[in-house]
């Protein structure tokens, strides 16, 4: 075998076996972050490699010929088959307690997988009002568009949920929590409904991670992440997942197989290497979030602080049983600040993030670095007047997510807005 290594005659390349850390000795989930879906190459490397191919060597023309008709599971084309994806792949629904993940080139690509995957013409999507705005614009604009009908209700109301149900209804779709005012879905009573009535339950799972919440465990039957938040956490590459079960991720894979909606090798690298310290990231994101929002609940010129951390939030105790890091509410939060005689709602929301001379203003978040916006006239600009208000996305909302920085020099630093508005 003179061009690669030699195949065995099982029908599974060797770096396609399973999981190098078995799993099935109950390993915990940071010792999951750190080893698992590592396969070593000959070369005996102990960090895990970048596969920057685009195709891959085989044996024979036989060899060659059951890669790509199936009868041989291996490496293909790195549009959809690629060892430093499958890496990420594999650690990620480890973390999730899922069966198989899918990557994508961005969390707007995994939501889009999903569409494409789980929905056609004359179905219906069932969401939450409270998204993120390309969702909504992705499902409003071009599902819509091929014959798919949406609709949203509150995601706290189960009642709406279950009202809002209809027999082509196939998939419904939440944030929890959610972006930019962090709501909690009821992801267990969802889960019922959805089994009750043959639905998917997908669920955005971003901003808590499979660190704080793993909604799999909680009923779900999707999970969606964009990586390029928490799952990197230093703001430095895109990406997307999905996971769940071997079925449903199948016909994810197919998508981006067929449409190329495909992680590259180096991204994957920086994801793999990210979640290696997620859950020790997520515990300092937490610590800080849970202070920062006692010191904007006590301003004078704060109106509303939305973070179900704090105990009058409306689904501070369904956090708690849905979360199982103790006092891990996440750390994206948003705060409401107060108009004046001299400025009105946005201008009192643009004069506390431009008084910031530390934070990051962007519409990123997870990351190490805390990150501010105004919602109204960026991530949710797109949105019409109505669609914002039902998103509760109102002129005076700045949405924070909550870095790795001294808490002290965090709350500083909005205090400098705050205090001389």
């Amino acid at each position: 075998m003179s061009q690669s290594q030699a195949h065995d005659d099982s029908g599974l390349d060797s770096n396609w076996r399973d999981d190098a850390l078995d799993l099935e000795l109950g390993y915990g989930m940071q010792t999951i972050a750190v080893r698992a879906g590592h396969h070593r190459t000959d070369e005996g490397e102990h960090s895990e490699a970048i596969f920057t191919t685009s195709s891959y060597v085989y044996t024979s023309a036989s060899d060659a010929a059951a890669h790509f008709n199936g009868t041989k599971t291996g490496n293909v084309y790195s549009r959809h088959t690629n060892p430093s994806v499958r890496t990420f792949e594999r650690r990620l629904a480890a973390l999730e307690n899922g069966e198989r993940a899918v990557a994508t080139a961005s969390g707007m690509g995994a939501i889009l997988t999903m569409c494409l995957a789980y929905l056609k013409a004359g179905d219906h999507l069932l969401a939450a009002n409270q998204l993120f705005g390309s969702s909504i614009g992705l499902f409003n604009n071009y599902m819509a568009k091929f014959g798919v009908e949406v609709s949203y209700v509150d995601c706290y109301d189960n009642e709406a949920w279950a009202n809002a149900v209809q027999p082509n209804t196939k998939v419904i779709y939440c944030e929890s929590p959610s972006n930019p005012l962090a709501q909690i879905c009821d992801i267990g009573y969802l889960s019922k409904l959805c089994k009750a009535n043959h639905i998917l339950l997908v669920v955005d799972n971003c901003f808590a991670t499979p660190a704080l919440q793993r909604p799999l465990d909680l009923g779900a039957d999707v999970i969606i992440h964009s990586a390029t938040k928490y799952l990197d956490g230093q703001g430095r590459v895109l990406g997307g997942a999905l996971v769940g079960s071997d079925k449903l991720m199948q016909e994810a894979f197919t998508v981006v197989r067929s449409g190329g909606i495909s992680m590259s090798p180096f991204n994957a690298w920086v994801f793999t290497k990210g979640l290696e310290t997620l859950k020790l990231r997520m515990q300092a994101h937490c610590a800080n979030a849970n202070q920062v929002a006692q010191f904007l609940v006590n301003h004078p010129n704060v109106s509303k602080v939305h973070f179900s951390g704090l105990s009058d939030h409306p689904a501070h105790e369904l956090v708690k049983r849905q979360h199982h890091m103790p006092e891990g509410y996440g750390a994206i939060m948003g705060f409401e600040v107060k108009a004046s005689a001299n400025r009105d709602a946005t201008a009192a929301a643009w004069h506390i993030i431009d008084s910031t001379q530390m934070i990051s203003i962007t519409n990123n978040l997870g990351d190490a670095k805390t990150t501010i916006t105004h919602p109204a006239t960026t991530t949710h600009f797109r949105l019409t007047a109505e669609a914002r208000a039902e998103a509760g996305v109102n002129d005076s909302l700045i949405r924070l997510s909550v870095g790795l920085e001294d808490v002290e020099d965090i709350i500083k630093d909005l205090a400098r807005g705050l205090d001389s508005l």
